[in-house]
């Protein structure tokens, strides 16, 4: 039984049928884990809508953040540079990343609130014919901002430049045709979308580029092309995998697929999400951001007073079973509420009943 719902970005509230099947331990050299392995390869190539004849899926050890520092540290050369579309604190991770392996780089940096404009990205693009790559975040979850890939990845391939998608909190969760777009890179994690639980995210890698990756990586353990080369033989992971967390995501993946797709569970958490800004906004919550630029994924919130102190609010509705997420702005005083997971209307309404008690919103 769970004791709290998270209405987090991930981890997030899972269902007792992926936690579950932890409760086996399973060896990293059996034939059986390596299968699940394997099998959860090609169901993320299918959730993502490509070939195999044209991607390949690759499972990386860590949190979303490793594994976004692994394409970066092994798709970049040294005489390549990137541009890194940033509009909150996970696109300038990625720069800070840049940093600290030694790769070129320019920056395209917009308030935390506004969506990216893909026509200042084609004039960056060609004004700098040296830049090979660009990088963005999908959603940001530092607001709850969803970036129009479609536009920057359109004007990216008129520039014949690499992309690199981190997709973290909306691969499962959002449509994205990969193959259609052209992404080279897409990023995600086991504890977002596809509602598994924390510790190890995946790329899904355009095959040709990932091929022209040998010896690029400045780390061993971050190496994405070498992990590729053990685990596409027979789904044997290089170093120690998380047995339990592959084993829950492979259950997760099952019950993606029962619930309907992709676009199942987009509908879901766009119901929950759209219930609650609409409720939370007759509370006197004002949205940070514009509701067309706004993902199903997460929202944040303006304190609606001066005097509204977080703190207490967190620990009153915590007491109603529910878990809320602090702000991650430095221009204003914001909280976060998530909506995917094991998240249903029922929910929703739950939560809202709950903060209507603690305003003292007649219910």
């Amino acid at each position: 039984m769970n004791r709290y719902k998270l209405l987090t970005p991930g981890p997030l509230t899972t269902t007792n049928t992926v936690r579950n099947v932890m409760n086996e331990d399973r060896c990293t050299w059996d034939d059986e884990y390596k299968q699940i392995t394997q099998t959860i390869r090609k169901q993320l190539l299918e959730i993502a809508g490509v070939t195999e004849e044209k991607y390949t899926t690759v499972l990386m050890q860590g949190s979303g953040s490793f594994v976004v520092e692994a394409v970066l540290t092994t798709a970049v050369q040294s005489s390549d540079k990137v541009l890194f579309i940033t509009n909150g604190a996970y696109g300038e991770r990625m720069v800070q990343m840049a940093n600290a392996i030694g790769i070129q780089h320019t920056q395209y940096e917009t308030p935390y609130g506004e969506a990216v404009n893909a026509s200042d990205i084609a004039t960056l693009l060609q004004q700098d014919p040296t830049i090979t790559h660009v990088a963005m975040v999908h959603c940001e979850t530092t607001t709850g901002i969803l970036n129009p890939i479609e536009e920057v990845i359109a004007v990216a391939k008129q520039h014949n430049a690499q992309v690199i998608i981190d997709a973290m909190s909306s691969f499962g969760g959002v449509p994205i045709d990969m193959e259609a777009l052209q992404i080279d890179y897409l990023v995600s994690s086991a504890n977002k979308c596809i509602q598994g639980v924390p510790g190890f995210g995946f790329v899904i890698a355009n095959i040709d580029r990932l091929s022209a990756c040998q010896g690029v990586a400045r780390s061993v353990s971050l190496d994405l092309y070498d992990q590729w080369q053990t685990m596409k033989v027979d789904g044997k992971w290089r170093f120690t995998s998380p047995t339990h967390v592959v084993a829950a995501f492979a259950q997760a993946l099952v019950e993606l697929e029962e619930e309907g797709g992709v676009a199942a569970r987009f509908t879901r958490y766009a119901a929950n999400n759209s219930y609650l800004r609409k409720e939370m906004q007759a509370m006197g919550f004002a949205p940070y951001i514009d509701e067309a630029d706004q993902s199903p994924i997460i929202t944040s919130y303006y304190y609606p007073t001066e005097s509204f102190e977080f703190t207490a609010f967190y620990e009153a509705i915590k007491q109603k079973g529910f878990v809320l997420y602090p702000g991650k702005l430095t221009d204003a005083d914001t909280f976060r509420i998530g909506n995917i997971g094991d998240i249903h209307l029922s929910d929703m309404e739950q939560l809202v009943g709950a903060i209507k008690e603690y305003m003292g919103v007649q219910v």
